[in-house]
Order: C-alpha cells, then sequence, then structure tokens
C-alpha cells in the first residue's frame, strides 16, 4: 500500500451535504481517502480545489 498527494478541482454543489459526497467520489477514483481539505474556492468558475492524501493498494 502506497500513499499520494493529489489535487483534484471539484464543481461546486447547492448544498454542502452535496459537495462532500462529491469530493469523495471523485477522490476514490484515485484511490482511498485518508484526510482532504478544500485550499481554495474560485467564486467566478464555481470550482473548489481539493487537497488530498490517499491509499493505493501496490
Amino acid at each position: 500500500m502506497t500513499t499520494h498527494f493529489i489535487t483534484a478541482e471539484i464543481d461546486l454543489q447547492e448544498t454542502s451535504t452535496e459537495l462532500q459526497k462529491v469530493i469523495e467520489v471523485e477522490l476514490k477514483k484515485q484511490g482511498e481517502p485518508l484526510r482532504w481539505a478544500i485550499t481554495s474556492v474560485d467564486v467566478k468558475q464555481q470550482k473548489a480545489t481539493v487537497e488530498a492524501v490517499v491509499t493505493v493498494d501496490s
């Protein structure tokens, strides 16, 4: 098992609950998320940048 630092760009959602689900689904495409954080928000483009640490089976 290895860990990776990734960055993802996510479209903003209507509610924070929806946003959290969308982020988790997107991160699971890269591996199993250990932790993640929204590090910036672009209001004009309605996008959030998420940085995460995920684990991947070797």
